[in-house]
């Protein structure tokens, strides 16, 4: 329809012409994924094009594709978080597991590779291995230490293992936790807790940074806890603290 409206034909389409065709539907509101599926599925006709031999070059050459919005990350209020904090009768590991994920914001995958030796409990700081393999220090909070101690208090009166080497996290058979077991024990508590969210170990992650930049931690150190490559990873988190400040104005200035 558009090279019709245009009086245009495939063979003598430019990049202008095609810059055009989206400045035209992108007027529609659509989003930046559907516009994005729609330069793919344009580039990969015109490649079919020269390959059939219909056309001898693409317009679309050298052209860059269409940027997908970033998504906001998923997290929990502070209230939320209370919630799932306050939960009663919950086993001492998996309260621990739940506190060592919001304290340090932690990968799953980095708290099951956690050993107890890997805490500092003079100092209050764990010693992670991240992505590559990249190893941080991060600091842990006094309710979080209090949990992992009565958790090993727990396991040296039963019997398993509890000296320094040992697995930070155990499941039911004595061995190391895996990520799956972990995946699900924090599901069940998130359900437990009334929180409707499709939210996951990762959203605990997501939720220590967004908490600790509304109270005013810098970038830069956030960077560092998370074990970020690249600041621009950790920026995705201002966003979310830009809106919700947002919210707050809108709802307190007298001129809003």
């Amino acid at each position: 329809m558009f090279l019709k409206n245009k009086e245009l034909l495939l063979s003598n389409t430019s990049k202008y012409d095609v810059r055009s065709f989206f400045e035209e539907i992108s007027n529609k509101e659509l989003s930046k994924a559907a516009l994005s599926r729609k330069f793919t599925t344009l580039r990969s006709f015109y490649k079919f094009l020269i390959i059939n031999k219909v056309i001898k070059q693409s317009p679309m050459q050298n052209m860059s594709g269409i940027k997908k919005d970033k998504k906001m990350p998923l997290f929990l209020t502070e209230t939320e978080m209370q919630q799932l904090l306050s939960l009663e009768n919950v086993k001492l590991r998996d309260r621990a597991m739940i506190e060592f994920l919001y304290s340090c914001g932690l990968r799953i995958e980095e708290l099951m590779s956690l050993n107890i030796k890997n805490v500092d409990f003079i100092s209050n700081t764990v010693t992670v291995v991240g992505k590559g393999n990249k190893e941080r220090i991060v600091p842990i909070g006094n309710k979080c230490i209090e949990a992992i101690l009565n958790y090993v208090k727990e396991r040296r009166e039963a019997g398993l293992p509890y000296d320094i080497n040992s697995p930070m996290f155990l499941n039911d058979r004595a061995t190391r936790m895996d990520q799956r077991t972990a995946r699900r024990i924090v599901h069940r508590l998130f359900i437990k807790a009334g929180i409707l969210k499709k939210a996951s170990p990762h959203t605990l992650r997501h939720t220590f940074a967004t908490h600790i930049l509304d109270r005013g931690c810098d970038i830069r150190s956030v960077q560092e806890m998370l074990g970020h490559k690249n600041l621009s990873t950790t920026q995705i988190y201002t966003h979310v603290t830009i809106e919700s400040l947002k919210k707050i104005y809108k709802k307190t200035h007298p001129r809003k």
